[in-house]
């Protein structure tokens, strides 16, 4: 599926986003400190492009879609970064790394297609250093009443058109709202970065709870 939308993925997530999806970004870059980053689940490479040019890290990506990795590639080759970022093709349960290799993991809106979310995450918690920062936005529902139900029809009826128009694949698009409004809520959802062993787990809400953003350590 995401290979096939994969030409269209950046342009859809900037203009259903009013372009927040950025700011979304760069606030998760603040709890990213040390030389070494792994990003799973890393799409087109979005996170890892500014990653590498506003905390200057040395990145690594991981995505399971061969399409998603070469919009990733062409970005980072016309942003230059090619000594700062690599990307390959990997699964996020079974990752090839060493245990305790990077100083964080990250994940940008990816956690909620991970097949088995447990497996993938002790795997994150494997290879971070002691210390390490686990740093993860996804996509979430508003608590506000009057801005989950605006919040709820745009997501459901208005975003599958936009993106079905754009790749010519609706039923992806029809996913993804789909993945969202079964994602475990924040109390939930940090509860289980405990269970799986993960440490000061904090969580944030951007843009009404459009956006959450979770930190966990090792």
């Amino acid at each position: 599926m995401f290979d096939s939308i994969a030409p269209e993925y950046d342009a859809f997530n900037h203009l259903t986003s009013l372009g927040i999806d950025k700011l979304w970004r760069r606030r998760a870059l603040r709890w990213i400190e040390g030389p070494q980053v792994l990003d799973v689940a890393c799409g087109t490479g979005d996170f890892s492009i500014a990653i590498a040019q506003r905390r200057h890290c040395g990145v690594v990506g991981v995505d399971i879609s061969e399409g998603m990795l070469a919009e990733m590639r062409r970005k980072v080759l016309a942003a230059r970064l090619e000594r700062e970022i690599t990307c390959e093709v990997g699964d996020c349960a079974a990752l090839r790394f060493k245990s305790s290799t990077f100083d964080n993991v990250t994940v940008a809106f990816g956690v909620r297609n991970f097949e088995n979310r447990e497996a993938g995450l002790k795997e994150i918690l494997r290879v971070l250093r002691p210390g390490g920062r686990f740093v993860m936005l996804e996509l979430g529902v508003p608590g506000c009443p009057l801005v989950h139900k605006a919040y709820r029809w745009y997501f459901t009826k208005v975003m599958p058109l936009i993106g079905g128009k754009l790749s010519g694949n609706q039923a992806a698009y029809r996913y993804l709202p789909a993945s969202v409004l079964q994602f475990p809520g924040p109390k939930e959802w940090t509860a289980f970065l405990r269970e799986c062993g993960f440490t000061d787990v904090r969580h944030r809400a951007l843009t009404f709870g459009i956006c959450r953003l979770y930190v966990g350590t090792k």
